[in-house]
């Protein structure tokens, strides 16, 4: 069994074939997907899919940081409301985007550390997108960082040393997707140094798909072939890939 922590299912990308995808992933043994929040639009369609798949969608929370714009305090107000309404799984995808715009630099920072207290104060994880924004993380981090705080690092594509901070932050994980299994990647290399215990899968679909269906849209039945690399790499059975990181998964988001 495998678990796709990061889908983003509900894209429009998926309105013409979504039931049949979802199908196709629990054909490959990929039994539960994992539903980071965008923003205020993506949250109908993320709903949806929890009420048709109870059992196999999980919803998250939060505002993407490619999301904040010069009105994200009322967008958070109102992100806020639905966490006091009810549960979800995680805080996400939250953190700091510097790859499209950094004309919201502060914006962000501002709203991913209102983000990170919510989960502190719930006691769920986040999940961080860090898009060429691993200092700018990681300054926040030290500053908000304790016993509460836990999460994983969504699409993680960094080197040795960030792998070696990440982890003093004990409670946070490696989120891995497609880009490890890319020819020119250097992830297979950085991949050996993370312990496995601290790595869960995803696919990030419908964005990042996996050789060999790169240039294609992804969906979540392709986590198999990401798993296959992560074989690979750690040289055990796919079958152990995935248990261990279901394992890791259902742990870090009490599923």
């Amino acid at each position: 069994m495998y678990i796709d922590t990061h889908t983003h299912l509900y894209s429009s990308q998926f309105d013409e074939d979504r039931d049949e995808a979802i199908q196709r992933a629990l054909d490959n043994g990929v039994e539960k997907l994992l539903l980071p929040n965008v923003d205020l639009r993506s949250i109908e369609g993320m709903f949806a899919l929890e009420t048709k798949y109870p059992g196999v969608c999980y919803p998250m929370m939060g505002l993407h940081p490619c999301s904040v714009d010069a009105h994200w305090e009322d967008t958070l107000a109102q992100l806020k409301q639905w966490l006091d309404k009810r549960s979800f799984i995680a805080i996400g995808e939250i953190g700091i985007d510097l790859y499209w715009d950094k004309t919201f630099l502060k914006e962000q920072e501002q709203a991913f550390i209102t983000q990170l207290n919510w989960a502190k104060e719930l006691q769920i994880p986040i999940v961080i997108h860090a898009r060429d924004s691993f200092p700018e993380i990681y300054s926040i981090l030290d500053q908000h960082n304790d016993e509460r705080l836990k999460g994983v690092f969504h699409c993680f594509s960094g080197n040795e040393s960030d792998v070696q901070k990440i982890l003093s932050y004990e409670g946070f994980s490696f989120g891995i997707g497609g880009v490890v299994t890319y020819k020119k990647s250097t992830l297979p290399e950085v991949v050996q140094y993370i312990p496995i215990q601290k790595l869960v899968l995803e696919t990030d679909s419908p964005y990042l798909a996996p050789t060999p269906f790169r240039g294609k849209r992804n969906e979540s039945s392709y986590l198999t072939a990401i798993a296959s690399k992560i074989s690979d790499i750690y040289e055990i059975s796919e079958q152990e890939i995935g248990r261990i990181t279901s394992e890791n998964a259902r742990q870090l988001f009490s599923i």
